[in-house]
């Protein structure tokens, strides 16, 4: 099954010297949304997508971020 990395996701983040807050809005969501669907592992595919696109990922980065495995 797989997961997002959330610490690795939290590097990257802080990497672009970005927020959760500013990821959030991009996507059109509320930051406690993001980081429950984070936790939870719901994040829709579009999310993702947005995520990649401001943080500027690589694909082998999205990979390990979005698919990871336990």
């Amino acid at each position: 099954m797989y997961h997002v990395d959330i610490s690795k996701l939290n590097g990257k983040i802080a990497e672009k010297a970005t927020t959760k807050e500013q990821l959030a809005q991009q996507i059109g969501i509320d930051r406690s949304t993001l980081i429950r669907r984070l936790k939870n592992g719901k994040l829709l595919v579009g999310d993702a997508h947005v995520i990649c696109e401001s943080l500027e990922l690589s694909t082998s980065e999205a990979v390990a971020i979005f698919l990871a495995t336990q």
